[in-house]
């Protein structure tokens, strides 16, 4: 479970501090941690040779997991095997139990109020498409005030909130509810946080009609934390600034920063042009030069830094149960590769509702917009890459179990895979019938696993324990039906979701002949270097 705290966010019947205006700017804790850490250094450590399975199992032996994915309705399917990726950063100043952080480091480093004004807000979600070709990752932020329709993780609705406020409305109704009932301490802060995960990632998927495979979390002092262990940190500004409220001091041009100075450059709202989406800006432009810095520093190849890095994400920072640190890694090179663009979701203007300033969406456009981006290299997949009989087999030993009534299957889809570029494993029947055919991989097997459930069309792939490192385990059902040559793995639907006839990431017209021009809030930030914002 996670560890931050919800304390300020108003829940029904509970009023809103009046400092929460003025302070609504106050800390975004990114969730560039949940990919620079997880996938930046896996994808660059976690497959050295040797190291690569310490490494795997420091980071895995003891992360905290969550179970909210399993708890929400799967979104639309995906075409091809692409992955979506909700970064998630928390408003807190509380540690995972919900102890209040000490105030003076509160105060000094964090340049932060009370935890009493300290919101359950998800003042950063970020949004990132992982082709399955390793194409050009398509990163959106949300505009934390976006003014929308939020979820409680079962699908019933909580109203129209700013969406930063989902986790806070979820969180506090579980905890009353559990704390009535006799639950208490560390468990009463876990199970109530479960609840706030489970209401982001739902009102996410509802928004932009996309189905989030994995997730990372991330609270304000787990920012801190990972910035310490990186600084320092060179970024760049276009113009000097001098903000009281956060902190913020800095000249124009580059300049290193250290954990606290990090800290401020990515809260930092006012005296902007923009005021948040410029904020937001902030944290993309501070995401690239993390990754930047991993890259041209050797800190992937530093144990010294890496143990550190480790340490920090197993004590700061919550993934899904779902996520396979190693086998992301092996497929999401195009993160580390600096084949990113980042982008904010356009919003259609300001309003007041309830005596707070709010974005005003077209959750309508917004649907388009997004579900056009992913469904872009879904297109391109299935338009201009070789099938799935011509594409490099990904590694991995492929064993068939013949589940299916027909005499000798498992042995000719073994040859046909063979003769694909897969290692050939053993052939054999399946302990008892079974109606559909299914996929399993073990450790570092995933990608194999994705292609061959491609070829197939079957339903996605899962890891499982059982499954012997590097191997893949395919059942065939009375379903099976040996596929075409040619046959092309983009086209089937072994995404995260059951939904099947979809276009890319979304619904069905997401392609349709209405998909928009994208107006984005702002310029491109791009990964792979400095890039120089507000």
């Amino acid at each position: 479970m996670a560890r931050d705290d919800y304390r300020g966010h108003r829940a029904a019947g509970r009023p809103r501090s009046r400092r929460s205006a003025a302070r609504r700017g106050r800390v975004s804790t990114l969730g560039w941690i949940g990919r620079t850490v997880t996938c930046g250094m896996s994808a660059s450590v976690l497959m050295l040779s040797g190291f690569a399975w310490y490494a795997y199992h420091s980071l895995t032996n003891g992360l905290i997991t969550s179970n909210a994915l399993d708890a929400i309705k799967k979104g639309p399917g995906h075409l091809d095997n692409a992955v979506n990726l909700l970064l998630v950063g928390l408003d807190s100043r509380k540690d995972q139990n919900g102890n209040d952080l000490p105030k003076q480091f509160v105060q000094d480093q964090l340049h932060a109020g009370s935890s009493d004004i300290g919101y359950y807000n998800t003042n950063t979600l970020i949004l990132m498409h992982i082709p399955a070709d390793g194409g050009k990752v398509s990163a959106f932020s949300i505009p934390r005030d976006d003014y929308v329709e939020t979820y409680n993780g079962d699908g019933t609705p909580q109203g129209m909130h700013k969406i930063k406020e989902a986790y806070g409305y979820a969180y506090t109704a579980a905890h009353d509810k559990l704390s009535a009932q006799g639950m208490n301490g560390a468990d009463l802060e876990h199970r109530s946080r479960e609840y706030g995960r489970e209401a982001t990632l739902a009102t996410v998927q509802n928004l932009l009609g996309v189905p989030i495979d994995h997730f990372a979390e991330v609270n304000l002092l787990g920012f801190y934390d990972i910035a310490q262990v990186l600084e320092p940190v060179q970024v760049c500004l276009k113009h000097p600034v001098n903000d009281n409220y956060s902190g913020a001091d800095f000249p124009a041009g580059l300049q290193n920063l250290n954990a606290k100075q990090a800290l401020a450059f990515v809260r930092q709202r006012h005296g902007l042009t923009n005021g948040d989406l410029d904020r937001t800006h902030r944290q993309q432009a501070f995401l690239s030069s993390v990754v930047h810095k991993l890259k041209t520093e050797g800190i992937f190849s530093d144990l010294g830094k890496m143990q550190d890095l480790f340490n920090v994400v197993k004590k700061d920072m919550v993934i899904d149960n779902q996520w396979n640190v190693l086998d992301f890694a092996s497929q999401a090179t195009n993160l580390t590769g600096g084949n990113v663009g980042f982008n904010t979701l356009p919003i259609t203007g300001f309003a007041t509702e309830n005596g707070e300033s709010v974005n005003t969406v077209d959750p309508g456009y917004l649907k388009q917009v997004v579900q056009a981006a992913f469904s872009e290299g879904a297109s391109q997949s299935s338009s201009g890459k070789k099938s799935s009989s011509e594409q490099k087999a990904a590694p991995g030993t492929v064993d068939v179990f013949n589940g299916s009534s027909v005499a000798g299957a498992a042995s000719n889809e073994l040859k046909d895979l063979a003769s694909a570029g897969y290692t050939a494993g053993q052939a054999a029947n399946a302990n008892q019938p079974q109606s559909t055919t299914t996929i399993a991989y073990g450790v570092g097997a995933q990608q194999a696993a994705q292609q061959i459930a491609g070829r197939l069309n079957t339903s996605p792939a899962t890891a499982s324990s059982s499954v012997p490192a590097g191997h893949v385990h395919i059942t065939l059902g009375t379903d099976f039906t040996a596929p075409t040559p040619g046959a092309n793995s983009s086209t089937s639907n072994s995404g995260s979701s059951s939904s099947s006839g979809t276009s890319g990431s979304g619904s069905s017209d997401s392609r349709s002949s209405r998909s928009p021009t994208p107006t984005f809030a702002g310029d491109t930030v791009k990964m792979g270097g400095i890039p120089c914002v507000n």
